[in-house]
């Protein structure tokens, strides 16, 4: 699918996928089904990816760069109500000295969000999976707030080497967890003496209240 050139377009193309399974769309795009998501945590994203005309892929910027759009399928329940917590971006562990919220990669990333919901229960089989309304979403004022709280507060402990202190529990909205596929893989990080460490990749998320209550909102749930 070539890159959508405008805001109506794309959000024409996501509209036009509300109802269909992702079986449905797999079989337009000529695409294989997997049994489970187990191993396959990334199939759904991709597979919208490609229906959309995303570019970006796991770049750093934005899905649709030309259109300051961001990209971002969210598995609900029968409720509309969100399954798990939202990947934002990776976070960065060194060099953060001098990074601020307005030129942050989270900011970038949520500054505009094509949301797109999918029925995803975990006793749906994946081509089974319904899905829903596209959403164009802004953060309000409230809400850039309190992400910006939470960033700056998360970045402010990663700076003072107690980034193995941090845990899911802290921020309101936006979490810092580790990211990776197993946990071998380690990176870079500054320790509590300024020494450097090995530890896991982290990556910002979205908490699910966060993501319930913006489609409670435009839904009306």
């Amino acid at each position: 699918m070539p890159r959508p050139p405008n805001i109506e377009v794309l959000l024409a193309r996501a509209e036009r996928l509300s109802g269909l399974s992702l079986g449905e769309l797999a079989g337009q795009l000529a695409l294989p089904v997997p049994a489970h998501l187990r191993r396959d945590k990334g199939w759904v994203g991709h597979l919208l990816e490609l229906a959309l005309g995303a570019s970006a892929g796991s770049k750093p910027e934005q899905d649709f760069p030309e259109l300051g759009v961001e990209l971002k399928s969210i598995p609900v329940d029968a409720g509309g109500r969100p399954l798990e917590t939202t990947f934002v971006c990776v976070a960065p562990l060194t060099d953060v000295a001098g990074l601020d919220w307005q030129h942050s990669n989270v900011r970038n990333k949520l500054a505009r969000v094509l949301w797109i919901p999918v029925l995803g229960e975990r006793n749906i089989p994946p081509g089974d999976r319904i899905i829903g309304q596209p959403l164009l979403w802004t953060p309000e004022q409230e809400e850039e707030r309190l992400l910006r709280q939470d960033w700056e507060e998360l970045m402010e402990l990663i700076s003072l080497g107690r980034v193995q202190e941090i845990s899911a529990r802290h921020g309101q909205v936006l979490q810092l967890r580790p990211k990776a596929a197993n946990g071998r893989a380690l990176t870079e990080a500054v320790g509590p003496q300024g020494q450097p460490i090995m530890t896991r990749p982290r990556g910002f998320y979205l908490k699910t209240a966060f993501t319930g209550a913006l489609l409670a909102r435009h839904f009306m749930l």
